[in-house]
């Protein structure tokens, strides 16, 4: 044996078992050496979005007991919803672990081949006999004991196409024409199709997710604040030119009038009576009174004005917490990716983020009666379960991130 080798080994072994540490300019404590662990992605970040999906399994199941009393819902059993939305989780997580261990060189790769996808899954809707119309909207379709809503796949594949499209153009980020004209062409189209079926709360998380790519990816401040301009007049112009959505906004400004309370205020006003039985505590597990056929689709859109009515104030304040953390964190994962060099999983990091932050925001603030209705649901939460599968495999995505990242900061590659 060599001596530097017997050297080092004998050093290794000779480490003191108390190592000193100085705190105060003559004062020294010994600390004990930690038994470091690197686990190989962000664990909390994981028991928080387990936390919350099982948490919005039990309010489903909380919400949808009761349901076959009334007559819409009289040929389903009990735990109809429930079940489903058991077997949602299950695919989901399913789908996220292999999601999880696809590479985010595949993924940026095959952008656009998703991208498209949902392009064409949008127009199958609005074909007749593919298409499930459900109160006269066109959102799904029905694959056997499953229905896909293809809206959901649209949200990740703007978040990776968009992400993609920034790396491959960041030379031209500064012209408009060459740089935002041709990604805003085909966020214009996925908005027509999603207008058609009609979904335009979908087709705002989608504006959201692509404006705030471009904005991280550094498009010039001018060519922004002219987007959004021109953004803000054409949702303007939607509502204006739409009767029911102007009947919606009308609501919202006085959901307790006589002409909007049994109307288009009628989920807002139930909501709002939901939060106020609440208090502070709530009236606990199970006691709603609200959701027994009173407050309309309580399971999907309104699932946070049961969580309202049976924890109170402090349930509501408990999940907005959770999920600012969890936004928060996954926007740092995606900051610590661009600071090492890796712009196309930062900026897709980010732009999860963006749309599980933003698509919550809506929805609560859609049952809290500050936004105008819209149908949103919370994600990880509400059932539904297209939103439940894709929002575990964006989340997996950015497991991924975080892994790719921290094998790159222990000298390791992807």
């Amino acid at each position: 044996m060599s001596w530097p080798t017997w050297f080092k080994r004998r050093e290794a072994v000779e480490t003191p078992e108390h190592i000193p540490v100085r705190i105060n300019s003559r004062d020294f404590v010994r600390t004990r050496p930690l038994e470091v662990r690197e686990h190989g992605f962000d664990q909390p970040l994981l028991w928080a979005v387990v936390g919350l999906v099982l948490f919005g399994l039990v309010m489903v199941y909380s919400a949808t007991i009761a349901l076959p009393d009334s007559p819409r819902f009289a040929n389903y059993a009990p735990l109809h919803f429930v079940i489903r939305h058991t077997v949602a989780i299950f695919v989901g997580f399913m789908f996220a672990l292999v999601a999880f261990q696809v590479p985010m060189a595949v993924w940026e790769k095959r952008a656009p081949q998703v991208f498209v996808l949902s392009l064409i899954l949008l127009g199958l809707v609005l074909v007749p006999f593919i298409g499930k119309d459900v109160n006269g909207a066109h959102r799904w379709i029905p694959l056997g004991f499953f229905t896909f809503q293809p809206s959901e796949l649209a949200k990740f594949g703007v978040v990776l196409y968009a992400a993609n499209y920034m790396v491959r153009k960041m030379d031209m980020k500064e012209n408009f024409f060459r740089a935002v004209a041709p990604i805003a062409v085909l966020i214009a189209i996925t908005g027509v199709l999603l207008l058609l079926e009609p979904d335009m709360g979908a087709f705002m998380v989608i504006v959201v997710i692509a404006m705030g790519i471009l904005f991280l990816g550094g498009v010039n401040a001018k060519v922004f604040f002219l987007l959004s301009c021109l953004l803000l007049l054409a949702f303007s112009a939607m509502i204006w030119l739409s009767e029911w959505r102007r009947a919606r906004i009308f609501a919202y400004l006085d959901p307790w009038s006589e002409e909007h309370a049994l109307g288009s205020g009628y989920q807002l006003s139930h909501s709002l009576i939901a939060f106020g039985r609440g208090e502070i505590f709530g009236v606990g597990l199970g006691g709603s009174v609200e959701k027994l056929s009173w407050l309309p689709e309580a399971h999907t859109d309104f699932l946070m004005a049961v969580i309202g009515e049976e924890f109170g104030l402090v349930g509501v304040l408990i999940i907005i917490t959770v999920f600012m953390w969890l936004t928060r964190r996954i926007l740092q994962i995606g900051r610590q990716a661009i600071a090492l060099d890796q712009v196309f999983s930062g900026l897709v990091a980010q732009g999860i983020g963006l749309w599980i932050g933003f698509q919550t925001f809506i929805n609560i603030g859609v049952n809290l009666g500050a936004l105008p209705t819209k149908g949103l649901t919370l994600p990880l939460m509400s059932y539904g379960g297209s939103a439940i599968l894709l929002n575990l495999v964006a989340l997996a995505v950015v497991l991924r991130i975080d892994h790719e990242n921290r094998q790159l900061m222990r000298g390791g590659r992807q």
